[in-house]
């Protein structure tokens, strides 16, 4: 089968790779439509240890069932899943919170992923698209339900409602535009995204129809929202995520661009902020999502690009350099 591999730091190539097995209680997916992940851009950058060259990327996935030795799925069932396998019997797994799986390995990290025409994965990992659910609209069930799940821990900590807040989001990728579109549904007027891309601004200010900022030229206003969303996750978006926030609000910490930097602890306390963090989803999260993709909470979805997945490095070099106004580029596999 051809697949799209990460082959060297800043380079990906269509190369043959075998079929998958077909191991117990596993599946075998025809991927239908994979989109490029944030975390796929840093392992094509090299900046990912855990993502090796030679490895196939791709974690948000939609297919159908090409072969199973599961009972709970059967060939041509249309399907997403949770790219986290995770054990099923750990504390984090009893407790419903298996995001935080103390035994989890990954698609398209410690195995293939999904930038191939084929790919295995276990069954217990799926779930079923609707039939009204295109599959390109699932293939947005992964970073859609980053989305859901951060703003359902942030809900839980806001002092009033979520529609009463004023919210800011930094970054304006797939999981920033979601989350917005998200906010929007729910009923939020007060929204602003801050993104420097100015394809991405425009993109956002037709789609989701809220204030959007340019961050290099336009100063954030400080002490002005009750929650702030950071979805890039670098130091100069973690220094302007705390200036922003109001005494009393909620940061919801989601990108991971630097490992680790300085944030203002004296505000931190001294105005009582709240800062959380979010690591992926629940399964119950992608089943919400699924759900809300499917009453189509986001949106029509114009916004996302999908490309053949044989011009995939080309995309990869279109996200790194900015080209691209859509926050979401699906590939589609050759057959």
């Amino acid at each position: 089968m051809k697949a799209l591999v990460y082959t060297q730091p800043n380079e990906m190539q269509v190369l043959d790779r075998p079929y998958p097995s077909l191991d117990t209680d596993e599946v075998v997916l025809k991927i239908e439509s994979v989109g490029i992940c944030g975390s796929d851009m840093h392992a094509f950058h090299g900046h990912d240890p855990r993502r090796k060259p030679g490895l196939v990327l791709g974690h948000e996935f939609a297919g159908t069932v090409a072969e199973s030795s599961s009972p709970l799925f059967s060939q041509g069932q249309r399907v997403t899943g949770n790219p986290l396998i995770t054990c099923g019997h750990c504390e984090y797994c009893l407790q419903g919170r298996n995001n935080l799986c103390a035994n989890r390995t990954m698609v398209g990290m410690t195995r293939p992923g999904a930038f191939a025409e084929f790919m295995s994965i276990p069954a217990s990992s799926l779930i079923a698209i609707p039939e009204g659910l295109s599959l390109d609209a699932a293939a947005l069930t992964e970073p859609a339900a980053t989305a859901v799940h951060a703003i359902n821990l942030s809900m839980r900590a806001l002092e009033r409602p979520i529609q009463e807040c004023r919210i800011l989001i930094l970054g304006g990728g797939a999981i920033g535009m979601l989350a917005a579109l998200l906010l929007r549904c729910y009923g939020v007027d007060d929204l602003s995204v801050a993104e420097v891309n100015p394809l991405r601004r425009q993109a956002i200010g037709k789609h989701v129809a809220c204030k959007t900022i340019n961050s290099v030229e336009e100063k954030v206003a400080e002490n002005s929202y009750e929650f702030v969303m950071d979805c890039v996750g670098a130091a100069v978006t973690r220094n302007t995520a705390m200036a922003a926030i109001k005494p009393g609000g909620v940061i919801m910490h989601v990108g991971l661009q630097d490992w680790s930097s300085e944030i203002d602890m004296r505000k931190l306390t001294l105005a009582e902020i709240t800062l959380l963090g979010t690591y992926t989803y629940s399964t119950v999260d992608l089943q919400a999502t699924v759900n809300l993709l499917a009453r189509n909470a986001f949106g029509n979805l114009a916004w996302v690009e999908k490309r053949s997945l044989e011009d995939g490095a080309k995309a990869f070099d279109d996200l790194h350099y900015g080209k691209s106004a859509s926050a979401k580029v699906l590939l589609k596999p050759f057959t």
